[in-house]
């Protein structure tokens, strides 16, 4: 069996839960990366997390499967059109209709039980407030509060094993995510971060996610590998 410390890291297939996986790896954790088929309107990230799992090498990927489509309430989830050319001002205001309803909780609530499982007391989440669409789930006032409960709830926190949930993009612009993601030979060609991928495979290049992740490579001097319609 491996000395190493292991973490979980939630790998959603996107630039953020990449990034956040290279450098879990590169401090030495053995990675188990998690990610979420929860009825969201494509399959492209799924297929996206599997490549990159095996890109940055994980130990293990595990895909756990349930429809959050049974309620609803999202863009992602329900019949509800996704923001498309939304301004800079615009991506800062409210929170949009692309938001789903606990959807962090959720998936933290399941790394939470496999990281006590693998005997570990670290997870990684590539969550994100300066560039995030205003999602109140990736706020450090969040995640800190998800970690006390998490340390009051398990029998490894009670019993002194104490928790911690990384979050090390989380004051990070999208340009310094994509500086951060070539230095630690991230294959960005693998990632995928639209929420509308298009017939031909092309992302869209039109919503919010497309919008700030196109922005993040033009501010940092690079060019994006990923298609646009």
């Amino acid at each position: 069996m491996s000395s190493r410390l292991r973490a979980v890291v939630l790998l959603s297939g996107g630039l953020d839960s990449a990034t956040t996986l290279a450098l879990a790896a590169g401090t030495g954790f053995e990675c188990y990366a998690l990610s979420f088929d929860y009825g969201q309107r494509h399959r492209r990230e799924l297929d996206a997390a599997r490549q990159l799992a095996a890109a940055l090498g994980a130990t293990r990927h595990e895909i756990i499967g349930f429809d959050l489509r049974r309620f609803g309430g999202s863009a992602l989830t329900a019949d509800i059109a996704v923001p498309r050319d939304r301004r800079e001002a615009e991506l800062g205001a409210g929170i949009p209709v692309t938001y789903v309803p606990a959807r962090n909780t959720i998936f933290l609530s399941f790394a939470l039980a496999w990281a006590e499982t693998l005997g570990s007391s670290d997870i990684y989440i590539g969550v994100n407030v300066l560039d995030s669409s205003g999602y109140p789930d990736c706020r450090a006032a969040y995640i800190d509060a998800f970690e006390r409960m998490a340390n009051l709830a398990t029998k490894a926190g009670v019993e002194g094993q104490l928790l911690t949930i990384h979050t090390p993009l989380i004051r990070m612009s999208k340009a310094e995510i994509v500086e951060t993601a070539i230095s630690r030979a991230v294959p960005l060609e693998l990632t995928w971060s639209c929420y509308e991928p298009q017939p031909d495979g092309a992302a869209c290049g039109r919503c919010d996610a497309c919008v700030l992740r196109r922005r993040g490579f033009a501010e940092a001097g690079h060019t994006d590998p990923l298609r646009y319609a």
